[in-house]
């Protein structure tokens, strides 16, 4: 007994772990297919002993809710679904019953709350037991409805999608591949739970009802019942509702004759969307099954199974709940397509946290319609685990129909070899042991892996604004050795063949990538000497060095300490800072390798400095400039100052919103400082004269 225990405490703790990575870092510990046979092997245990242990994944489901939306409690705990693969387990466990079949649709299960007609709250699953508050996103969600026929208290749930469509759309929009998104239910996650629903109105997030929760006639007759219907797969499979819930009507308000279906039609009638289903029998179930297979190739809805419900409101609510399941649901999924290849490389891809990945290489093959020929692996343990050998005859699969992921090693050689040297800088590798996984990583400080940030310093906006290098990107080329320093961004042309080999990146994601980089070779010094990185100067700081040297490069990397203090606004400090950075000879060296790539426009701008002496600070949102950093580098382009806060030294409070409540607001009036919006400084700076009232 106490072996089967220690057993199952470290399935626990190793699923847990999994879990929290998937739901909170989005980060990857191990394959669907491992996850899933460990957790099954936990289910059998608990099973055998009848004990279940405290942290269980079995007990528990979902992510814990981190962000800094508001947070609700449920008013009863939403339940996840038991699951099968079996066509005929569907038919046995419907019996004499009859069933909705509906799809298991693949986004976020949100609950929506209608007072006298109108949504009044919207809440996300959360972890069952705790929900965001999303009320301002759902009213933006494309297909909800804000008024409905009914007066009285409603309370639904259902699942808000972004369709595939609109998923590639918005990718399509995205020039980097790196910056691309994964999947639709993480982009839907993300959408749903933003604090601006300008960008959820954006997404084009729909919505579809399963399920009626409660229902009353607003004569404070309460009618709600049989909670506890939902449908997600235990532990760090995606987070889907997709089962219709019931409600015992009250004659007074809405008779649904005791009937799911009924339900159903009538949210419909409603004005909502709901989710496709078909009325099904233990006889007709299995053929329902392949209409749905069938019609999922040209679904244009995310999803990842089916879910079956009885349609007897009184008799589901009979049969009650397990800890975890209800027992009038079960949740279908459907085979994953898994191909046989064989693993020709292991490759070891370093990242910015010293961490040392393997991704398997594999002979390319076809699953769910496109090409796939490489895989991660986690780390060393998985590696291990999986006993892979160069040569190896493995079955790949897609989580989720995106990720490709290793399932199964049929040869297990076991002959792979763990670098003692980083593949990036030559330097002595370490392995770590945490919680039972064992990691790879590089033990050189300076390795330029780990120096990712000062590369994507180098690519952004207020740089050199090398457009498709995400940070990704650059840590792909680094580990390639593609990059030895910053010039090596302005010769990428010269990699076609690599860059276009590396996953989600081709041919026109290339031709983007070196228009990109021609463009950005023609700049500014001000642009070249922010994106060198050197402590203390920010966009502002290039911009007054610059100036004060004539938009001369050649004097301003030659500048003494004396000459910078000199400078209004430049201290000591960073006045040594700067010295320094020119004193160090690699460093120099890559400012000049880079300053040889570059075509620099150093004519002097004539600047009116009507600001001068002014000291402005921008707070809320702007409609005319792309951002604050926008309207900052005008306003300083002008003489002007502007700063993070309101003080006695504040010119003008610039905000659209004049009578808002704001901090900054509240405080610019009490220090009598004028507050301006947008048009007026954009009239300032078009005619450069200040028009005060």
């Amino acid at each position: 007994m106490q072996d089967k225990k220690s057993l199952m405490k470290e399935k626990i703790e190793r699923l847990n772990q999994a879990g929290k990575a998937y739901y909170q870092d989005a980060e990857e510990m191990m394959s669907n297919f491992e996850y899933d046979r460990l957790y099954d092997e936990l289910v059998a245990l608990e099973a055998e002993t009848g004990v279940i242990l405290a942290g269980s994944p079995t007990q528990h489901v979902g992510y814990e809710v981190l962000s800094d939306l508001p947070k609700e409690r449920h008013q009863e705990r939403m339940l996840s679904l038991d699951k099968t693969k079996d066509r005929q387990a569907l038919a046995d466990w419907l019996g004499e019953q009859k069933g909705l079949l509906s799809w298991k649709l693949d986004g976020l299960t949100i609950v929506l709350t209608y007072e006298n007609g109108k949504l009044a709250k919207a809440l996300t699953r959360g972890n069952g037991d705790v929900g965001e508050v999303i009320t301002s996103n759902a009213k933006v969600f494309a297909n909800v409805p804000v008024e409905i026929p009914y007066k009285g208290r409603l309370v639904l749930r259902g699942e808000a999608v972004i369709r595939y469509s609109d998923f590639e759309k918005i990718n399509a929009a995205i020039g980097d591949a790196d910056a691309k998104y994964k999947n639709p239910r993480n982009l839907c996650s993300g959408s749903v739970r933003q604090l601006n629903n300008r960008i959820t109105a954006e997404r084009n997030v729909h919505f579809f009802a399963f399920g009626l929760v409660e229902i009353s006639d607003g004569a404070g007759e309460d009618a709600s019942a049989a909670m506890g219907l939902d449908s997600m797969e235990p532990g760090r499979l995606p987070l889907t509702e997709a089962g219709v819930q019931g409600a015992q009507h009250s004659s007074r308000t809405v008779d649904f004759e005791n009937s799911r279906v009924q339900q159903m039609e009538w949210l419909s009638a409603q004005g909502f969307d709901i989710v496709e289903y078909k009325v099904v029998t233990a006889e007709t179930v299995v053929d329902a099954v392949a209409y749905f297979e069938e019609a999922v190739v040209g679904n244009d809805l995310p999803s990842d199974g089916l879910v079956l419900t009885l349609d007897d409101i009184d008799y589901s609510r009979s049969l009650g709940a397990t800890a975890k399941f209800p027992r009038d649901s079960i949740a279908f999924k459907w085979q994953d397509q898994v191909a046989e290849t064989t693993l020709r490389e292991i490759e070891w891809s370093a990242s910015r946290t010293g961490l040392i990945n393997p991704v398997a290489i594999f002979e390319p093959v076809e699953l769910e319609g496109t090409t796939v020929s490489r895989a991660s692996v986690h780390n060393i343990s998985v590696m291990r685990d999986l006993k892979l050998g160069l040569g190896d005859r493995i079955t790949v699969y897609k989580a989720n129909m995106i990720i490709p992921q290793i399932a199964e090693n049929l040869t297990a050689s076991n002959n792979i070899a763990v670098p003692d040297h980083c593949p990036v800088c030559g330097h002595q590798t370490v392995m770590k042991h945490d919680n039972g996984v064992e990691t790879l990583y590089c033990t050189n400080g300076a390795c330029l892996a780990k120096q990712i940030k000062r590369f994507t310093l180098f690519v952004s906006r207020d740089a050199m604004n090398i457009d498709g290098l995400s940070e990704a990107t650059i840590e792909k080329l680094i580990a390639k050795g593609l990059i030895q320093e910053l010039a090596d961004l302005f010769k990428v042309s010269q990699y076609r063949e690599e860059i276009t080999a590396m996953e989600g990146f081709g041919e026109k994601s290339f031709e983007n990538l070196t228009a990109s980089v021609e463009a950005a070779k023609n700049t500014t010094p001000e642009r070249l000497l922010y994106s060198l990185g050197i402590p203390g100067i920010g966009t502002a700081n290039a911009k007054l060095i610059m100036k004060a040297c004539g938009r001369k490069w050649d004097k301003a990397v030659a500048l003494t300490s004396a000459e910078l203090t000199a400078i209004d606004g430049i201290g000591a400090v960073l006045a040594e800072a700067y010295v320094s950075f020119f004193a160090d000879e690699e460093k120099r060296k890559e400012a000049a390798d880079v300053r040889s790539m570059v075509h620099l426009d150093e004519t002097e701008e004539e600047t009116a400095d009507f600001l001068a002496g002014k000291t402005f600070v921008i707070t809320g949102s702007l409609q005319h400039y792309e951002n604050r950093d926008a309207l900052k580098a005008e306003i300083e382009r002008a003489g002007g100052k502007v700063a993070g806060s309101v003080s006695a030294k504040t010119a003008y409070l610039i905000n659209n919103d004049l009578q808002s409540n704001s901090g900054k607001n509240k405080k610019a009036k009490e220090l009598d400082i004028p507050i301006i919006n947008e048009e007026t400084i954009r009239l300032w700076l078009e005619t450069g004269v200040i028009q005060d009232d």
